[in-house]
C-alpha cells in the first residue's frame, strides 16, 4: 500500500547495502542500485518512525531535476525502470517501484555544494555572528530569511553518517578538490540553482537554499546522489514569505520545528514523530511535488 512506511530495504541475493540517512545503496558491479527509503533524520539524527511516501518523493523528484538540467550537466541516473535492473532483482524492484535509481558508479567529490538565496538556517547563524556566511561578506541589517541579492556559494564538508556537515570556505574546497574541479562545481552549482528558483518560483515555491554533491565518472564532473528535494532544500510557499523570521515550509523543517518544541537535545535516540506531524509532514512532501513537477505522485 502506498502509505505503508519502508525503514528498510532487505533485496535477496544481493550484498548488504551501505546505509545512508535515507537511502540503501548497493553495489551492481560498475553500477549502484539506490534505494530511497521513507527514513527521517533531523539535526543528523534518524528518527524511529518515517514519512509515508517520503522516499518515492525523492525519488521522482531528483529524477524529474536530473532530466530538466541535463543540458547542464550529465547526472549519474541510467534508469528508474524494473525492465533495466538484472533479472535476479526485478522481482525485487516490483518492492521498490517509484523509489529506486540504477546509477552510475562514481568517484563522489568530498563537498556539499551548498547555493544560498535567501538568508536563513546555519547561514543566518553565521550572520548574525560574523556578518559573513563561509566568509563572503553581506550587507549590516539583513533579516532572517531575507532575499540576497545575489545567490552565494557556501560549500560544507561532507560528513560521516551521524556526525554534522560543517560550513568551509571556497579556498578549503580548492584545496581538497584542485582550482580547477572547484571552479567548475560552483559554476555548475550557481547555474543549476538559478535556472531551478526561477523555475520554482513560477509555480509558487521559493527555493531559499540547496545542497548538490558531484562525482567523478572517466575524467568528467557529473551531478550525483539527489537532487532538489524536500531534504536537500529549503522550500517555502511563495503566498505566505515574510522576511524577519522562521518561514512556513514544504520541507523537514516542519519536523525540525516540532523537535524544538519538544527540547529535543539533538542525540540519540530520537523520540517517536506523532501521528499528525507525521502526516502533514507527509502532506508537504506530496504538494511539493505536485506543484513543481504539475502532477500528483503516481
Amino acid at each position: 500500500m502506498k502509505n505503508e512506511v519502508l525503514l528498510q530495504s532487505n533485496l535477496r541475493g544481493i550484498k548488504m547495502p551501505k546505509h545512508g540517512k535515507v537511502r540503501d545503496i548497493y553495489e551492481l558491479e560498475d553500477k549502484l542500485l539506490i534505494i530511497a527509503t521513507d527514513r527521517i533524520s533531523a539535526f543528523d539524527v534518524i528518527l524511529p518512525n518515517g514519512i509515508p511516501q517520503k522516499g518515492r518523493v525523492l525519488t521522482q523528484l531528483s529524477k524529474f531535476w536530473f532530466d530538466k538540467f541535463k543540458n547542464i550537466v550529465r547526472n549519474h541516473l541510467i534508469s528508474t525502470d524494473i525492465s533495466d535492473l538484472p533479472d535476479r532483482l526485478k522481482k525485487e524492484g516490483e518492492k521498490m517501484a517509484g523509489r529506486f535509481m540504477l546509477v552510475r558508479k562514481a568517484e563522489p567529490l568530498p563537498v556539499e555544494c551548498v547555493v544560498r538565496g535567501y538568508l536563513s538556517g546555519s547561514g543566518w547563524s553565521d550572520y548574525k555572528e560574523t556578518g559573513t556566511v563561509c566568509g563572503i561578506k553581506l550587507p549590516p541589517g539583513l533579516k532572517e530569511s531575507d532575499r540576497l541579492k545575489e545567490p552565494i556559494f557556501t560549500p560544507a564538508t561532507k560528513a560521516d553518517l551521524g556526525a554534522h556537515d560543517e560550513n568551509i570556505g571556497f579556498n578549503s574546497v580548492k584545496k581538497n578538490v584542485g582550482e580547477k574541479t572547484a571552479e567548475k562545481i560552483k559554476e555548475l552549482s550557481m547555474k543549476i540553482y538559478s535556472e531551478a528558483r526561477e523555475y520554482a518560483e513560477n509555480r509558487g515555491i521559493i527555493i531559499a537554499d540547496t545542497k548538490f554533491e558531484f562525482g567523478i565518472v572517466d575524467g568528467e564532473i557529473i551531478l550525483i546522489d539527489e537532487a532538489l528535494t524536500p531534504d536537500s532544500s529549503r522550500f517555502w510557499p511563495m503566498d505566505e514569505y515574510k522576511p524577519g523570521g522562521a518561514q512556513k515550509s514544504f520541507d523537514k523543517q516542519f519536523v525540525r520545528d516540532y523537535l524544538i518544541s519538544i527540547n529535543f537535545n539533538r542525540k540519540p535516540p530520537a523520540p517517536e514523530l506523532p501521528p499528525d506531524i507525521v502526516q502533514k509532514t507527509m502532506e508537504k512532501y506530496l504538494e511539493a511535488y505536485r506543484r513543481l513537477t504539475g502532477s500528483n505522485l503516481l
